[in-house]
């Protein structure tokens, strides 16, 4: 185990809002790495994607990287701007 992963399992056992944030923190950004790894295997780049939503590459860079509050109807228009199809799972 890497000393991060240590130091990560030791604060969340100490630390309860440590523990809570931190996993609210890692679904949202979980998400915003998703939808980059989708644009990239699309082979477009940020501002390419802006294009085709009718948006700004200032719009796509929050997407990507700070995802806390996306709408579903703007994940379904990404996924259908990048040709993919949506999925949502609950498990």
């Amino acid at each position: 185990m890497s000393d991060l992963k240590k130091y990560i399992a030791k604060r969340k056992k100490s630390d309860t809002g440590f523990a809570k944030g931190y996993e609210e923190g890692y679904k949202e950004f979980k998400v915003g790495v998703m939808l980059r790894e989708a644009r990239e295997s699309s082979g477009l780049t940020q501002e390419e994607l802006a294009k085709r939503l009718k948006t700004k590459k200032t719009a796509i860079s929050r997407i990507e990287n700070h995802a806390e509050d996306i709408k579903l109807s703007t994940l379904i228009r990404v996924a259908d701007a990048l040709g993919k199809q949506l999925m949502v799972n609950i498990t």
